[in-house]
């Protein structure tokens, strides 16, 4: 489906640092359809275009889609972009796809979010309530005035919010909470890299199956801690490109015209794996098992060098 003209209609502060943006199509025009989890990637215009992925937050079935933004500190121009836009301004967007689908032979739906990792955790949250499921939210953060959301998911029935405030012992007690839930449980966790890394760590160390393990890693967290330029030799195409700081391997092969295979961006799909032939990795991705890493997989759209030069079977 190509993509979508929408307007702006209405911008809510809901911290200092994130922004609540309701989009809705010109001409009363039906928006595409979606379910819990999906997100719709947003235009950011520029000598080069760039594409932001946002989770809808908002019930299916709407007149309008709702994202919330949070500005980065280290913002490569998406999240910056984002902030200056007005009510009324159009932005191009890409349609709703999902990547991080509610399961539908769930008996029951825990759900963990930490920071702007609540939009998708929300978005599902609101669905599960309508549609009368059992399900249980713990939403995380350090600050309560940088949680957006927060008061909705205090008024939640089946929510529970852990400020710390920076005291370690008043984070997530993983363990405790994912002990006591049935075998038809589904889990699902989005938030910082850290976070989702001890989330699945815990559940797997406590016998879940894998199948009912579901995460996703927030586009934010991907500029945060990103390491010094390397070398990337493409083996096949005999190609040899400069990956700066800031930037993928799949960027740098995009941006020399290459056709690299790709979906999300995110380190959550697998589509744009790789084989490490030569080089160290630094993985970044969530959706590879150590198992694969280890032989060599790599994800060209999150993924980086820990040496200064890698060798791709691409």
């Amino acid at each position: 489906m190509s993509s979508l003209s929408l307007r702006i209609e209405r911008i809510d502060p809901l911290t200092p640092q994130i922004r609540r943006l309701i989009l809705v199509a010109d001409a009363d025009h039906p928006l595409p359809e979606f379910t819990p989890g999906a997100h719709i990637e947003v235009q950011i215009p520029g000598s080069k275009i760039q594409w932001r992925a946002y989770s809808l937050v908002n019930l299916p079935g709407n007149p309008h889609y709702e994202i919330a933004v949070q500005l980065e500190d280290q913002s490569s121009g998406g999240s910056r972009w984002m902030h200056g836009v007005q009510v009324g301004q159009q932005v191009l967007v890409r349609p709703p796809n999902n990547h991080f689908p509610l399961a539908t032979d769930a008996s029951e739906y825990l759900l963990i979010a930490g920071g702007i990792g609540i939009t998708p955790m929300l978005g599902m949250a609101r669905s599960l309530v309508a549609s009368q499921q059992p399900f249980t939210l713990h939403y995380a953060g350090r600050d309560a005035s940088r949680m957006a959301y927060l008061q909705e998911v205090q008024a939640l029935e089946s929510a529970q919010c852990w400020i710390s405030g920076g005291d370690p012992t008043r984070r997530l007690p993983l363990t405790r909470l994912l002990q006591s839930h049935s075998a038809e449980c589904h889990l699902y966790v989005c938030g910082p890299k850290s976070l989702i890394s001890a989330v699945l760590q815990t559940a797997r160390e406590l016998g879940w199956d894998e199948s009912r393990l579901h995460s996703e890693l927030f586009i934010g967290s991907l500029d945060s801690e990103s390491p010094g330029a390397f070398e990337v030799e493409l083996r096949s195409s005999g190609v040899t490109l400069q990956v700066p700081a800031g930037k993928s391997v799949l960027e740098a092969m995009i941006e020399a015209d290459l056709d690299p295979l790709f979906d999300c961006r995110r380190g959550d799909c697998g589509v744009c794996v790789a084989q490490v032939l030569e080089g160290a990795a630094e993985h970044r991705d969530i959706c590879l098992s150590e198992r694969e890493r280890a032989g060599g997989s790599f994800c060209t759209c999150v993924s980086r060098a820990s040496s200064a030069r890698l060798v791709l079977d691409l």
